[in-house]
This record gives structure tokens, sequence and C-alpha cells, in this order.
């Protein structure tokens, strides 16, 4: 499926509620469409040796900015931030504290008179990933590069509930299963190595209550800000296969159609 327009999209919702395959998807479906994870440029910076010290709200906002403006992404008003180290900054960083702004040899600077133009070549969609997790760091994302969909997932905490307590996980793969849907052929047992499944600590419904409420009062506002700026969409579904459907006619009827 071909893009008429860039797509700049966020799927916000609670944990377990399916985020990773609704994204996989996605990318399946429109060749066109980029992720963009905080967590994947974070990793790759640690290779260049960038600092992680620090991990605060500027760095990954300057992360996220460069990458866009390398992939051409930008307009000129946007000065690239090249994110390398001194050894006085790999030093500090390797001790946990430290000037942040040292660590930076060329900050990344953005014209608040002469904000950046997002490209609307369909090439330079996005699907956003890590980022923004609340209504300041949206704001300022805005101010860079304007978010024109926003998906809230939503699926029963009851039904998630059920889904946490029926997951079992192979843990050397990363593989897993759920005992409701996705069953491994012999019980307890990775359906490809034969070896045990094990139960994560934190699949328990104390530990995901814990979590679902930290998720709600960050999520609350954030999904409040893209209401008020028109772009957010509300999908709701008891399973991931009931929520794509509707994704993608969703996504099709905005950026698809002319």
């Amino acid at each position: 499926m071909r893009l008429k327009r860039a797509a700049r999209v966020i799927l916000v919702g609670a944990p377990g509620v399916g985020k990773g395959t609704q994204s996989d998807r996605l990318l399946q479906r429109f060749p066109q469409l980029q992720s963009i994870s905080t967590g994947d440029l974070l990793r790759s910076n640690v290779k260049r040796r960038t600092p992680l010290g620090l991990v605060a709200d500027e760095l990954v906002f300057r992360l996220i900015s460069n990458e866009l403006y390398t992939r051409g992404w930008l307009g000129s008003s946007v000065q690239p931030n090249i994110m390398t180290l001194n050894s006085e900054a790999t030093t500090t960083a390797s001790s946990g504290s430290g000037d942040f702004d040292n660590m930076i040899t060329s900050p990344f600077r953005l014209d608040e008179h002469n904000p950046p133009e997002a490209s609307s070549d369909p090439s330079a969609s996005f699907l956003l990933d890590g980022y923004p997790r609340n209504a300041s760091q949206a704001d300022a994302f805005d101010r860079l590069v304007p978010i024109n969909l926003a998906v809230s997932l939503k699926t029963p905490y009851d039904v998630i509930i059920e889904r946490i307590a029926g997951r079992w996980v192979h843990e050397p793969s990363g593989r897993v299963y759920n005992t409701n849907f996705n069953a491994p052929r012999v019980p307890g047992l990775d359906d490809v190595t034969g070896e045990k499944l094990i139960k994560r600590a934190d699949d328990t419904e104390e530990v995901y209550r814990a979590r679902y409420e930290t998720f709600q009062k960050s999520a609350e506002p954030l999904l409040e800000h893209y209401a008020k700026k028109g772009v957010l969409l509300e999908i709701e579904g008891m399973s991931s296969d009931e929520i794509t459907p509707k994704l993608y006619k969703a996504f099709e009827d905005r950026f698809c159609v002319t």
C-alpha cells in the first residue's frame, strides 16, 4: 500500500495492549513507513560512545532531531547536532556526573523564530517508538515536527490481565507463548528447542496494576494534547487481530486517499 503524503505517527497504549504487534504490521503493510525507535538510537549511540550517564528529555530530543535531519526530513533552519564525545566527556559520563552540555561537542540548535519545515514527501513517513511519553515532550516535539496521527489503542483491563497471566517465555530466544491463543505444542516447553518456558517476574496482576496506573497518569495529558491538535484517533478491540483492520483503514483514509 502506497502513501500519498507523509505520515508522522505515534501509538499510545497501556502495557500489554499490543503496540509492538501493531507497529510491526503497519511497517509491513506500508513500506514507505519507517520506524524511529528511541531505544535503537540510544543503543546506536552506545556503540559510538555517546554518554548514557544522563538520558534526559533533552538528550532524547537531540537524538531524534539528528536522525530526522540526517534523513533529510527537516528544513535547513535546523542545525545538525553531531553526537560525538571528547575524552573529557567520556570520563564524565562514566562517572555519572558533570555538565550535560559539555558532553555534546556540537549541540543541537533550533531556531524558535524560524521553525523547521517537515517534509511532506511520503518517503519521510515515520512511526515514532518510545517518544513522546508525556505532554511536555509532545509539545517540544510538535515545535520540531508535528505528529499528524496519534493512535490510542484500547483493550479492556481484564483482557490484558488474562493475557499476562497466560504468557510464557523462552528466555534465551525471547520467544513468547500464551496459553490462551498461542500455546506451545507441548505445555511448558519451547517449540524449537524443547527447553523449559518461564514466567517473567513482572507478569503478575500486582506488578501490572502499578505499571498501568503509571501509564494512565502520563497518558491522559498526552492524549489530551493530541486531541486538542485534532490528530487523536481511538481504536478499541479485544485482540490485536480485531484492532489491526481498524488501524489499517484509518491509516489508509488519512494517508493513502487523495
